[in-house]
């Protein structure tokens, strides 16, 4: 199983919420994955922003996404960034591939972090990791 206790002192960074995503993390905060979405041409996209980054479009509004994904890439964590991660090595950072399209990087949980264990295109579904009272952070598992 996933490294990654189920409860922990988050030690980590915080990111710094810029307005146009407040949308996306209080989605989070309500254990809700939210995405914009484009009016012209009707894609998907991750990370938030104003304008769609395939046509250029301001017609875009958010959308609560399935949560539902596939494994695109992923990679194994055995030695911590900084100090903050160091309990938590190994874990299983990843690239996902949203249901709705875009392309989302994460961690997963719950499962072991072994290669042999994960396969590229396995099926996903979004959790939420409630780091601190302020911040959630959506992870993946499997489905």
């Amino acid at each position: 199983m996933s490294s990654i206790p189920t409860t922990y002192a988050y030690a980590g960074p915080i990111p710094i919420v810029a307005p146009e995503a407040r949308p996306y993390w209080s989605g989070c905060k309500a254990h809700e994955l939210w995405l914009r979405a484009c009016n012209t041409c009707t894609a998907w996209y991750f990370y938030p922003r104003d304008v769609c980054p395939h046509c250029g479009s301001r017609d875009v509004e958010w959308r609560q996404a399935s949560g539902r994904a596939t494994l695109y890439t992923f990679s194994v964590v055995h030695r911590a960034p900084s100090p903050a991660f160091a309990e938590l090595v190994p874990y299983v950072t990843a690239l996902v591939e949203l249901e709705e399209g875009p392309r989302m990087p994460t961690s997963l949980v719950g499962v072991a972090p072994d290669p042999a264990q994960l396969t590229v295109g396995m099926a996903l579904e979004v959790t939420f990791d409630d780091l601190t009272d302020e911040f959630t952070l959506p992870r993946f598992r499997p489905a």
